[in-house]
């Protein structure tokens, strides 16, 4: 009888251990996701419009996607922003050289509500 109860603690100390050093914390597991290949021209776009618009605010942002050609990609984004009388969005297209990274164009395009 003594020895059954030993071997059910063993089990269940071996058990809960078990669950316990396989927990991994939620930010630990968030913060090993890969930075996206268009984060550094998201960045260069918001601070292009935020120097074009200085008086609105970037309140929603989207990457609309990549063209890539043989010695050029653009970058397309969307930022929606709100200034003191209007809503709008911008759409910003960033090229640059794919060799290089280096900037070639950029464009601005504004859309209404």
């Amino acid at each position: 009888m003594m020895n059954n109860s030993i071997v059910k603690f063993v089990c269940c100390s071996l058990l809960f251990f078990g669950v316990f050093t396989s927990y991994q914390p939620i930010d630990s597991v968030s913060a090993q996701k890969e930075v996206p290949p268009y984060a550094k021209w998201g960045r260069l776009a918001m601070q292009k419009v935020k120097e074009k618009y200085p008086d609105a605010n970037i309140v929603d942002y989207l990457h609309v996607g990549r063209k890539k050609e043989i010695e050029t990609s653009t970058e397309t984004f969307k930022l929606w922003l709100e200034a003191p009388n209007k809503e709008f969005g911008v759409f910003i297209d960033i090229t640059f050289n794919n060799n290089t990274e280096e900037i070639v164009d950029i464009q601005y395009r504004e859309v209404s509500s």
